[in-house]
């Protein structure tokens, strides 16, 4: 049996049309509608791991799909930001980013991308700061005794880190730019093995994040001589903040979550919208506040910005002190 004309016209048109319209229907579906991933660059148990993992809880609850931690250590956490910043910009892929990728923007001249501007800034989640400390047979109580004492006694002060390039490390960099001390750099495999020797003398003073800290200042096993916040902080409310003597100087360790550049905007919004009602879960916020940390609420616009202001701030520490990766 042979269609009318306009019947067959007809249905060839519907036949054509199904499969726009099933992906139509497909994009449509709501965000997420499958697992995410959080790509971690930081090995697993550590602070940022501790962190992922308790926002990723968070926007698991709430947007009913696994946000999964896919730890990728490796590079000082460059592979993990390669991987996303190669990956389809479709909100199923995010980058936990920290200050150590904001460091690395100028530390390593071999990046296959730039921080700012090929990953879309989605929410700010902490931040951390640095105690300055010192072994308490250093003959200093004060930041302005200790200024006087490096002055006095040029070279003669070793400060600790966690390596070279590391968050510790630029800090007393900036430190010294500052206060035109000299200090010699001991650069260490990581917080732990640092602060072993700075507690046997083998060096005298050291900037560490308040948190693998706070134990031994706690314990008298360290001096603290100030924070590296521009206000004192409640995890050590009779430490002053070094700013209060050196105007000016600031260094924390920032984290939150970026996607792929062109990450649709309403799927950054929707993330950032639920990420900040977690930070301000009191449940969430004492988590936090216990590992040390302060809370970083912010639109994306305004985690882009201090992404890029972390950038160019430690670009001319990194480069005025010649600072170059082992």
């Amino acid at each position: 049996m042979r269609l009318p004309r306009r019947t067959f016209l007809y249905l060839a048109a519907g036949t054509v049309a199904s499969p726009a319209v099933l992906r139509s229907g497909w994009t449509a579906q709501p965000y997420p509608s499958r697992p995410v991933r959080i790509i971690v660059g930081f090995p697993a148990g550590g602070g940022a791991d501790i962190v992922a993992r308790l926002i990723g809880q968070w926007l698991s609850e709430r947007l009913g799909q696994p946000f999964i931690v896919d730890n990728r250590p490796g590079a000082a956490s460059n592979i993990a930001a390669e991987t996303v910043v190669r990956a389809t910009a479709d909100g199923y892929t995010l980058l936990f980013v920290t200050s150590t990728s904001a460091i690395n923007a100028t530390l390593y001249d071999n990046l296959t991308f730039n921080l700012v501007s090929d990953l879309a800034p989605i929410a700010g989640l902490t931040r951390d700061y640095l105690v300055m400390e010192v072994n308490p047979f250093l003959p200093v109580k004060t930041v302005p005794e200790f200024i006087a004492y490096a002055k006095a006694n040029p070279g003669k002060i070793n400060y600790a880190s966690a390596g070279n390039g590391s968050g510790p490390h630029v800090a007393g960099e900036l430190f010294k730019m500052m206060t035109g001390v000299d200090m010699r750099h001991v650069p260490y495999r990581g917080s732990a093995p640092a602060l072993v020797d700075l507690l046997g003398g083998q060096v005298q003073a050291m900037f560490d994040l308040t948190a693998s800290s706070i134990g031994y200042v706690k314990a008298g096993k360290l001096r603290p001589l100030a924070v590296t916040s521009t206000m004192r902080l409640d995890a050590l409310p009779g430490v002053p903040s070094l700013s209060e003597f050196v105007p000016g100087y600031e260094s924390s360790n920032f984290r939150g979550l970026c996607g792929p550049k062109n990450t649709p905007a309403e799927i950054v919004g929707r993330l950032n919208k639920e990420i900040n009602a977690g930070l301000a879960d009191p449940k969430i916020k004492a988590r936090l506040e216990d590992l040390g940390a302060v809370l970083l609420p912010m639109s994306p616009g305004e985690f882009g910005k201090l992404i890029a202001d972390e950038v160019e701030k430690w670009g001319k520490v990194i480069r005025t002190a010649g600072i170059k990766v082992e």
